[in-house]
């Protein structure tokens, strides 16, 4: 699936995108909000400032993805993996981040504590 195809199908009310491959998606700016990418592969995808706000990214591959100044409240990144990822500005207000993967290369918000949120460092 390429990004228009998933922009085209989230505009006709489709929320369910389970295991999409998405590498290297290029989604700046994108307003997906609730939208369920379970289990997705967005390694290295671009989501800057992205609204995300309410999707399940829980068990997606995140690793090396830009989300800088994304949206990401009350977003479930449960077991997601981070490893590598930008998340310079990100709003993680509410987000369920239980259990995801995260490096030393991983790149957080100012003063956010990984460990408050339970997540695991590989």
């Amino acid at each position: 699936m390429d990004t228009e195809e998933l922009k085209r199908r989230y505009v006709a009310g489709e929320r369910y995108f389970v295991s999409a491959k998405l590498v290297k998606a290029k989604l700046i700016n994108a307003y997906l909000p609730g939208i369920n990418l379970w289990g997705a592969d967005l390694s290295g995808a671009n989501l800057a400032k992205s609204k995300l706000w309410g999707a399940d990214l829980s068990s997606a591959n995140l690793a090396k993805a830009n989300l800088t100044k994304a949206n990401l409240s009350g977003v479930n990144l449960t077991e997601a993996n981070l490893r590598g990822a930008r998340l310079h500005y990100t709003k993680l207000y509410g987000a369920n981040l239980h259990g995801a993967y995260y490096d030393e290369s991983t790149k957080f918000p100012r003063n956010f504590n990984p460990l408050s949120h339970k997540m695991q460092k590989l």
